[in-house]
């Protein structure tokens, strides 16, 4: 991992780390295969995060705490979509919108999540400098995972989220690779989320496994 984190180039004054970027366009990748679908999205989100976590790590604890997220997810996310594509007419998950109820569970996560986890890194100074961004994007990181390893569409709106504090922070601290290729991702996630909004209005809802997840969810949109 030295070798990954030893400088590849420099770019508008920004040393780039072969780990940051190596990692960044394995992310894209990943965010791709999402947008089209595909379950290989999560082991190149595994592989994209336990390279990020080796740049992140002994310098931005909640970066580096959010790709430990990025590859537990990834490994649930595996399993989920493999059972979930099934149950579809195209052998891929299908895109729905969450509940009210699942919507609100997923704000409630984040705020009582951040406030709990920023506590945390103020009581334990070495674990964070900046506890409450580092916090919000720990928690973020783990409601928009989760909710894209469910195929609900508003996992893209939560990546978005996460990344307003996520890329100002990435820039400070010197990962401008990262912070560069977030603009792509901030366009790759518009497109992601008009593909999957148009496939849950237009395509069937996956079958959940309960009876009135048809209902419920019909009721959300």
């Amino acid at each position: 991992m030295n070798g990954l984190n030893s400088e590849a180039f420099v770019l508008f004054g920004q040393h780039i780390l072969w780990s940051d970027m190596i990692g960044n366009i394995l992310g894209l990748a990943a965010l791709a295969l999402g947008w089209r679908r595909s379950v290989w999205t999560w082991p190149v989100q595994f592989l994209s995060g336990l390279i990020l976590f080796g740049a992140f790590f002994g310098h931005l604890t909640g970066s580096a705490g959010k790709q430990a997220v990025v590859m537990t997810v990834a490994m649930y996310g595996w399993w989920r979509w493999h059972r979930d594509k099934d149950r579809s007419e195209d052998g891929q998950i299908t895109p729905r919108f969450a509940t009210w109820r699942e919507r609100a569970a997923m704000v409630s996560a984040v705020a009582v999540g951040t406030v709990a986890v920023a506590l945390l890194f103020m009581a334990y100074p070495t674990l964070s400098w900046d506890p409450w961004p580092d916090a919000y994007i720990f928690v973020g990181t783990v409601v928009a995972m989760y909710a894209q390893a469910r195929g609900m569409v508003e996992f893209w709106i939560a990546w978005l989220l996460v990344d307003l504090v996520g890329v100002p922070l990435t820039f400070a601290n010197g990962y401008a690779f990262s912070g560069f290729v977030y603009v792509i991702y901030g366009a790759l996630v518009l497109w992601g989320m008009r593909d999957w909004w148009l496939r849950s209005r237009n395509g069937p809802q996956p079958a959940l496994g309960l009876p009135s997840a048809h209902a419920s969810e019909g009721a959300s949109k």
